[in-house]
């Protein structure tokens, strides 16, 4: 029985020119500079958003923390969503690991902070009694929202902000090329609206891990220092690296097939009884849906799904989340679509 992961676009697999790719990669040493492929792909990510310099590390949680870390020193205060993926899903590790104050202002529904809340949130910087806000932490797409996208005309709202107030703006750009192709612009007027962006490559671009970050030269060079500061500084890197250039290379266009799949998924899951989604909060290749069947416990559904061949993971006590990726073609959406329509029958 084949089974369908939509879990996450995490369980991606390298491609066949990926695996060839870390086979013949040129290598050296990157603590020393001296690893080629690490220094192509830092160049051409920075080029393909626009900033100055890029920095390889090796994850995305890895890359939030030592962006926030390079933006923010400790007793310092970050502004970011409740439902941002720093606050929820990274262990805590700015506070535990750099002394970085978080604090939260309400996400709205499409994955936006209101301006005036974040406005609001900023400290009076000669009040002692306060931390010192430093940054303000967006995030595009947006996990927890269902993979909703900011327009670069949404970012800027919040940029004009933080810049009035002397602070900087950080973007968890995990699935930035999702949001760049969904809007049909170049990832760079996303970019734009941002001082450093992290980006994954292990998502739904295939590579096996890694992330980047962009900016400043600068700030690239306080950020290398923070990652060697958490362990995170490689040495023959290039394995990892050569898979990161064919996913910037190959995979980008690809992500409308997940983002068609997934509107498809969508559509079909309205027509389920037992379950519904509101379509329009489907943007890219995250679909989020309810349980609507009445004193069922959404983890017997799970493991139904999974009985069946289907992973589908619950987010919270009504809630699924189904990822579309590279490895998942039209007909198992149709099977999936078929499991879940079968599952659902033994509980409504």
């Amino acid at each position: 029985m084949r089974t369908i992961d939509l879990r996450s676009d995490t369980v991606t697999l390298p491609t066949p020119r990926m695996r060839e790719a870390i086979y013949r990669a040129e290598l050296g040493d990157d603590v020393y500079g001296e690893d080629p492929t690490v220094n192509r792909l830092e160049e051409m990510v920075a080029e393909r958003l626009g900033k100055e310099a890029g920095l390889l590390v090796v994850s995305g949680t890895m890359g939030n923390l030592v962006s926030l870390l390079s933006h923010a020193q400790r007793g310092d205060e970050v502004i970011m969503g409740h439902l941002a993926h720093t606050y929820l899903y990274e262990a805590g590790g700015i506070s535990v690991l750099g002394g970085v104050h978080v604090r939260t202002v309400p996400n709205l529904p499409n994955g936006m902070l209101d301006p005036k809340e974040v406005e609001l949130a900023i400290r009076d910087p000669n009040n002692v009694h306060f931390p010192r806000s430093r940054v303000v932490c967006l995030e595009n797409t947006h996990n927890r929202c269902g993979g909703a996208v900011l327009s670069p005309q949404q970012m800027a709202t919040v940029r004009e902000v933080a810049k009035r107030h002397g602070l900087a703006v950080h973007l968890d750009g995990a699935r930035i090329f999702n949001a760049a192709v969904a809007l049909g612009i170049d990832v760079r007027e996303i970019a734009a609206q941002a001082d450093s962006v992290q980006l994954c490559f292990s998502k739904g671009l295939s590579a096996p891990v890694g992330s980047a970050i962009v900016g400043s030269a600068d700030f690239i060079r306080e950020a290398r220092r923070n990652r060697k500061v958490v362990g995170g500084s490689m040495r023959q890197a290039g394995i990892i690296a050569a898979a990161a250039i064919v996913a910037l290379e190959e995979m980008v266009d690809r992500l409308a097939e997940d983002h068609e799949n997934a509107r498809i998924l969508a559509q079909g899951i309205k027509e389920i009884r037992g379950l519904d989604v509101d379509l329009g909060t489907v943007q890219s290749n995250i679909v989020i849906f309810s349980l609507t069947a009445e004193g069922v416990p959404i983890t017997d559904v799970v493991k139904a799904f999974y009985a069946e061949g289907l992973k589908i993971n619950n987010i919270d006590a009504g809630r699924f989340r189904a990822v579309t990726h590279y490895g998942i073609e039209r007909e198992d959406i149709s099977a999936a679509l078929a499991i879940m329509s079968r599952v659902m029958q033994q509980f409504v």
